[in-house]
């Protein structure tokens, strides 16, 4: 073969750049193969251009927070986590700072801090770099792992790391390479959707533009499925857009959403505008503020909701010009139900394309979670959001991918001196 290498890693974003790093560390000759021009091309545009570098919480709470089997992760994390992550930055020079919900930025506020102290390490520990050099197909006599093909040559390798990502951010040569690559060694890819997405509704509000552009902080959205059982709930900001729902609240219950359209039409979404208060509660509070008043509902309630969502919903229950004697004990409990139990439909999110995540991946079953090894072919490693692994937006998917990069090329650097 044109070259030989102990280790080779296929795709230069985070997962692909530590893995590179770690294999290297460990003594091993590695090759780094990436499509792209530059390294971490997804990489520079996270966190707002920013780099959200990982969170700062216990491992337990990490895992909650990657609900596309996060469990998967706790060997993983158990041999580098989150606060390693830290520890390897700020030894290279790299100050951090943390912001809210624990996430964790580099004071710059860049995210080619990041990727240039990456890089960096990778040329001191002399990481052969391949850019514009796509691989083509993994080498394998069937029994274990001989390299890779390109365009340029076959380059041998015991050790090969497929670390190429999602099929999101296509712009980012995101393409699902990795996953052909790892069927063409026998391995099964679980179905691939979209997460952490906006999500689109067929409510005639929508169409009608009503609440187009409207905020909610601190709002409960909730995913219902077909036994009317509540599968995801999460309190955070929800954006009202001119297609649905955007915002945190939206993108987290989107995974969800996607998983339950393989065998639906549609879904049912439901909105708590007052999470923090009983439906009992927030009645004294309505009454409070009123109570005699001969004020019309849609004066007297002012600063109850923003006035859009108040005058929608009093339009709904038919009471907008009636006082508070008018109304009767059910139309109140209409309007409170609209407030703490708004029922949505949701048909779809964003494609892949434009989505954050790709949810599904390499079936976890034929890795070994201790390693990240293949079980089907010696010598194959992965790492990153080609395994059917991700978390939500927050600094979760690029601990994952960190975290596993540095555990497979360890190992991948391990098996390679066999």
């Amino acid at each position: 073969m044109k070259n030989k290498f102990d280790v080779i890693v296929i795709g230069g974003g985070p997962a692909g750049m530590m893995a590179s790093i770690t294999a290297a560390m460990n003594g091993s000759k590695v090759a780094l193969f990436e499509k792209n021009k530059r390294l971490g091309k997804k990489l520079l545009m996270t966190g707002g251009g920013r780099c959200n570098v990982t969170n700062n919480r216990p491992v337990d709470d990490l895992i909650t927070h990657i609900p596309g089997n996060g469990r998967f992760l706790y060997s993983t994390f158990a041999q580098f986590d989150n606060q390693d992550i830290m520890s390897f930055f700020s030894e290279r020079g790299v100050a951090l700072k943390e912001e809210d919900h624990g996430r964790i930025f580099p004071v710059s506020n860049k995210s080619a801090t990041i990727v240039d102290t990456l890089k960096k390490e990778l040329e001191s520990l002399n990481v052969e770099l391949h850019f514009k050099e796509p691989v083509e197909k993994i080498i394998s006599d069937g029994a274990m792992i001989q390299g890779v093909r390109t365009a340029e040559g076959d380059y041998s390798a015991k050790s090969v790391v497929i670390t190429t990502g999602g099929i999101t951010y296509p712009s980012t040569g995101a393409q699902g390479d990795g996953y052909r690559f790892a069927k063409s060694v026998g391995h099964h890819v679980t179905p691939l959707y979209p997460t952490e997405s906006p999500i689109f509704l067929t409510d005639d509000f929508v169409a009608a533009k009503t609440l187009q552009g409207l905020s909610l902080q601190d709002v409960t959205l909730s995913v219902i499925d077909q036994k009317n059982k509540t599968v995801a709930s999460h309190e955070m900001d929800l954006l009202f857009t001119h297609f649905g729902v955007s915002g945190p609240a939206a993108l987290r219950c989107s995974s969800f959403v996607n998983q339950l359209l393989r065998n639906q039409d549609t879904v049912t979404l439901t909105l708590d505008c007052f999470p923090q208060l009983t439906k009992d509660e927030l009645l004294a509070e309505i009454k409070e503020r009123g109570g005699a008043s001969t004020k019309q509902l849609k004066n007297a309630l002012g600063g109850l909701l923003p006035e859009r969502l108040l005058l929608f919903f009093l339009g709904k229950v038919g009471i907008s010009e009636q006082t508070y004697p008018q109304t009767t004990n059910e139309q109140w409990s209409q309007l409170i139900d609209y407030c703490k139990n708004w029922s949505l439909t949701a048909n779809k999110t964003f494609g892949l394309e434009k989505s954050f995540v790709t949810g599904g991946g390499v079936e976890l079953k034929e890795v070994n979670p201790k390693d990240l090894a293949s079980k089907k072919i010696p010598g194959l490693y992965f790492a990153g959001e080609v395994l059917d692994v991700n978390g939500y937006t927050g600094g979760y998917n690029i601990t994952t991918a960190f975290c596993t990069g540095y555990v497979a090329g360890t190992n991948a650097a391990y098996h390679a001196f066999d």
